[in-house]
């Protein structure tokens, strides 16, 4: 029964605050990949919803193209409101670190 609950504990997520003081560079390249996924996902969405004959199918590509440009565009916004904030220096730059 303990094993169980220990188990459970473990496969729980934590969730941060803050950002923490240190971005490895596995988190670095994370968000460049998170970057790359949504950008990629909404040119196909968009090449699909311009060549396809279905209203409605068009309708939803359009509407998937939209939700990963949203994606991108707070992925993008969250990091440049993180730049403008070291640069005004009221945020302490994060050390990259290799693991």
């Amino acid at each position: 029964m303990q094993q169980q609950q220990n188990m459970n504990n473990q496969n729980q997520q934590i969730i941060y605050q803050q950002p923490p003081d240190v971005i490895t560079t596995k988190d670095s390249l994370y968000i460049s990949d998170m970057l790359s996924w949504n950008l990629l996902a909404m040119k196909k969405a968009h090449f699909y919803a311009q060549n396809c004959q279905n209203p409605e199918l068009k309708t939803e590509m359009e509407r998937c193209g939209q939700m990963h440009q949203r994606h991108y565009e707070r992925i993008l916004n969250h990091l440049n409101t993180q730049n403008q904030t070291e640069s005004q220096g009221q945020y302490k730059s994060p050390n990259v670190t290799t693991m």
